[in-house]
């Protein structure tokens, strides 16, 4: 057996096509990565009580953007809504840095929570549209093997971003991060259609997946309107089953990132002592999700299946919340928020993409939007006010953990549920 089978478990007519989706997903992290500093240091700026309401103005937006997403993919071919939709923001970046550099003086509160909501807009659409690229370019079987490997082009793209981001303000100025942001979307978009175009010259089966999906003419329509994805999660029971996975993911991240503001912000106004902390954060994050990601997640789903992947997340949240009501320390923050991100990026994410690979292609591109977007900012508006409730009312980390530990245990069941669908939708032995 080859070295990249035994240690990648890809095959070798499988490298060109995952070699160009790590490249497209570095890509787009890079490009957000560059921009998440000036997004949070312009968000804070009304407080965190300001950062929750901007939270549910991002939903709105998201809600508002859907149709129109939907619009474009029933009325293009698959390729060409992508490229509208990259292109679309690489413009919108060009337009901030007009902004920046010539009406300086304009950039106020205001604007930069314009500029949060719309980030998180695009943060939001340009991933999604990623993984619903990647869910309708392979196959169930092939995304158990290496969803996981092309996810590290990610986690690179999420190192690599603000490295670069810092190598380059000082000479070119903060406005000109926004070109090349631009430019790392154009780079994706490029990849995108290599992703989209290559098919292996061989015979469909001889991989030995049957269930690996026919290559797809690019001027084919996904067709039905543009409200179809919404509609469509709300007449299907693995749909629905998905959305309410995502929403208590959200629940949960929200809640860890306010229980950090407010620890962090506990320990006082030191920018210095606060930057060294986020930044051992991510540092700790980025490391384990590498491995993960590397050498875990592609060979761990293909092991133990699909259902106690999704498990993972689960099981790990309601343990850190149960051991950080009882610690209650920074350090004890830290290893969970730590362990949480890194379980989520690398092993959780393609397992939860995996589970698009058995929708038709319409619910590929419009329901995962819903979800992806609108679905998924509704469940962080919901943790941030239930965070804020729980804080009003004085009652700490032991009220927090009280709703968060049965919560991701109906989460972790939720998740045994959806992947043993997954694996009857495969089979054709679920109506829907």
């Amino acid at each position: 057996m080859p070295f990249y089978q035994r240690v990648f478990n890809i095959r070798r007519e499988e490298i060109l096509p995952v070699t160009l989706s790590v490249l497209f997903f570095f890509c787009v992290l890079t490009a957000l990565m560059m921009l998440r500093p000036a997004r949070e240091a312009l968000g804070v700026r009304g407080g965190i009580d300001a950062v929750r309401w901007l939270f549910m103005g991002t939903a709105v937006i998201t809600l508002l953007v859907n149709p129109v997403f939907g619009l474009l993919v029933s009325r293009l071919p698959r390729l060409h809504f992508i490229t509208a939709t990259y292109l679309f923001f690489a413009a919108s970046l060009l337009a901030f840095y007009l902004l920046l550099a010539f009406t300086p003086e304009a950039i106020g509160v205001t604007t930069g929570q314009v500029f949060y909501i719309w980030f998180s807009v695009f943060n939001l659409f340009s991933t999604m549209l990623f993984w619903a690229l990647m869910a309708d370019r392979f196959s169930l079987e092939q995304g158990k093997r290496f969803f996981g490997m092309i996810a590290v082009g990610g986690t690179c793209g999420a190192i690599f971003g603000p490295w670069l981001a810092s190598v380059l303000a000082r000479p070119l100025g903060t406005p000109a991060l926004l070109l090349v942001s631009s430019g790392f979307l154009v780079l994706a978009l490029c990849a995108a259609w290599g992703v989209a175009r290559f098919r292996p010259a061989r015979a469909r089966g001889d991989s030995g997946d049957p269930q690996e999906p026919p290559a797809v003419d690019e001027r084919e329509l996904v067709g039905g309107s543009a409200w179809e994805g919404l509609r469509a999660v709300f007449r299907s029971r693995y749909l629905l089953g998905i959305a309410a996975y995502v929403v208590i993911l959200a629940i949960m991240a929200t809640l860890i990132y306010f229980t950090r503001l407010q620890m962090v912000a506990a320990l006082g106004d030191d920018l210095d002592l606060r930057t060294t902390i986020f930044a051992r954060i991510d540092l700790i994050t980025q490391v384990a999700t590498l491995v993960m990601q590397a050498l875990i997640a592609g060979h761990l789903m293909k092991r133990i299946g699909v259902p106690v992947t999704l498990a993972l997340l689960p099981l790990t949240t309601a343990l850190g919340f149960a051991g950080l009501a009882i610690v209650g320390s920074l350090a004890a923050l830290i290893a969970f928020e730590a362990t949480f991100r890194a379980v989520q990026r690398a092993l959780m994410r393609p397992a939860r993409e995996t589970l698009y690979t058995v929708t038709s292609r319409e619910d590929k591109y419009k329901s995962k939007a819903f979800i992806d977007t609108f679905v998924y900012r509704s469940g962080d508006v919901v943790g941030a006010q239930l965070e804020g409730l729980l804080g009003r009312l004085g009652m700490g980390l032991a009220a927090v953990a009280s709703v968060a530990v049965p919560l991701a245990l109906v989460w972790a069941v939720l998740a045994l549920w959806l992947g043993g669908v997954q694996q009857r939708i495969a089979l054709g032995r679920f109506p829907g």
